[in-house]
Order: C-alpha cells, then sequence, then structure tokens
C-alpha cells in the first residue's frame, strides 16, 4: 500500500487543511481579538504546526516513493523563496514567539 492510500493519512491530511483553513480565516479577526481571544489562537497555531511538523516528518521517513517526491517539490518550492522547510518552522515558530510576547505585557 502507497503512502497516500493510508486512510490515516488521508484522515490527517484533510484534518490538518481545514483547520489550516479555519485559522487563517479566523486570524483576519486576530486584531480584534481581547487578549485571552490571542493566547487561544496562538496556542491553536502552536498545535497546527507541530502536528504538521510530524506529518511532514513522516513523509520524509517513508519508503514510499510518491511521499519522497511530496518532501522534494515542499523543498524545492520553498528553495525558491531561499528556505529550508527546517527554516519555515523556526520562522513560524519566531512569528508566533513575537506574538505571544507582545501579549504578554
Amino acid at each position: 500500500m502507497g503512502f497516500f492510500d493510508s486512510e490515516v493519512v488521508q484522515q490527517e491530511a484533510k484534518q490538518l487543511f481545514e483547520d489550516y483553513q479555519s485559522l487563517m480565516q479566523l486570524g483576519g479577526e486576530y486584531g480584534k481579538f481581547d487578549r485571552e481571544g490571542k493566547k487561544l489562537f496562538i496556542g491553536k497555531m502552536e498545535d497546527l504546526m507541530e502536528r504538521y511538523k510530524i506529518f511532514m516528518k513522516r513523509f520524509e521517513l517513508s519508503e514510499d516513493f510518491m511521499a519522497r517526491m511530496t518532501v522534494e517539490q515542499l523543498k524545492t518550492q520553498l528553495g525558491q523563496f531561499g528556505i529550508t522547510p527546517q527554516q519555515m518552522f523556526d520562522q513560524m515558530n519566531q512569528t508566533l514567539a513575537r506574538m505571544k510576547s507582545e501579549i504578554s505585557d
């Protein structure tokens, strides 16, 4: 069975995408959130980034050709912007840390 044929992989990918879409929509209202709302939003984003990182690690560790191609495509796409997947995660975490520090004053 291929990596993408797994029902677990398909469900997690679908859930990650849906959660990401919801948070991005909600994020448009971030400036209107009170302090507790901002904390909740940041926490949800941190959780999503961790889930995404684990999901991508599964791709990297897989022996499946399509999973490996997906990782290479991501590296190529990010490389066009001059960053690696790890740098992408680092930048996201820095942004979330900065958002946290802005509300902890």
